[in-house]
């Protein structure tokens, strides 16, 4: 375990809710224990779980998808889209969380905009735990299924940050400040359209931003929204990853595929993301 993500965790220990009983937490050694003993072990990579019960029933990325999505993001095909979400979460002096953190590229771009702020990577995939223990010096890992409640004591957190993950906007609204954001990133229809059918990729919901906002209803009302829509260039092996990085991968293999083999060397290809803030309701 290095000692950056060690310290990451300590720093946010007392901001996280232990799933037992939801009293915070104090770091002893490799791991932490809560006011009335329950305890949790710090992983040698550096993240610590705090699923408990059954086997969550959500489907988290695979390494190889997580492998995918770090080659795409590597090469700088959604920088646009990272430098977006970090102007969205603003400056901030307090504490991030990114629900469904993946690879923690986009937490790990927010923290490089704000010296001051801490980050929590939260994802339901051991994959996606170990990768981001390493994802950034102040951004600490927990390995939790979202769904069945966020571990992070009430009011504790300035901002959080949802980008093409799943999200729990009851649990969300619960965990932020009062004058804390929630940033939200989703696909639109356009978004990779150019690869959809000839691929078979599964499409977007049209339907989607109205869901969006009847789920936000109640909990939050919107404050900003910014669309990001560029041409990127992309290569065969560009093009593989960025199909396996989502959820087309988890239903096949396209490391092979014949039809990115038929491909042009370079295709123009789509990216389209609506950025969108909310705040809690006043009063």
């Amino acid at each position: 375990m290095s000692p950056a993500s060690r310290s990451a965790l300590a720093d946010v220990a007392g901001l996280l809710a232990c799933p037992e009983c939801g009293l915070g937490f104090e770091p002893q050694d490799r791991v932490l224990r809560c006011g009335v003993g329950h305890s949790f072990d710090i992983a040698r990579q550096g993240y610590v779980s705090l699923l408990t019960g059954a086997s969550t029933k959500m489907t988290g990325d695979t390494s190889a998808m997580l492998d995918a999505r770090a080659a795409f993001q590597g090469k700088g095909h959604f920088a646009p889209i990272a430098v977006a979400v970090a102007a969205a979460i603003g400056s901030t002096s307090g504490t991030v969380l990114e629900v469904g953190a993946g690879t923690g590229y986009y937490l790990a771009g927010v923290l490089d905009g704000a010296p001051d702020a801490r980050g929590v990577a939260l994802d339901v995939a051991k994959p996606a735990a170990r990768r981001n223990a390493r994802a950034h010096p102040r951004a600490a890992s927990v390995l939790a299924d979202a769904w069945r409640g966020l571990p992070i004591r009430d009011g504790a957190l300035s901002r959080v940050l949802s980008v093409f993950a799943p999200r729990n906007p009851g649990e969300v609204a619960r965990v932020l400040a009062v004058d804390g954001s929630f940033v939200v990133a989703t696909p639109t229809e356009r978004h990779l359209a150019e690869l959809i059918e000839p691929l078979g990729m599964l499409t977007v919901d049209p339907d989607k931003d109205r869901r969006l906002g009847a789920a936000m209803s109640g909990h939050f009302d919107a404050i900003d929204r910014t669309l990001v829509e560029y041409s990127m260039k992309l290569d065969r092996a560009d093009v593989a990853n960025v199909v396996a990085m989502g959820p087309s991968g988890h239903h096949a293999d396209h490391a092979d595929d014949p039809r990115i083999a038929a491909m042009p060397e370079t295709v123009e290809v789509t990216a389209s993301v609506l950025v969108s803030s909310y705040r809690k309701p006043l009063g």
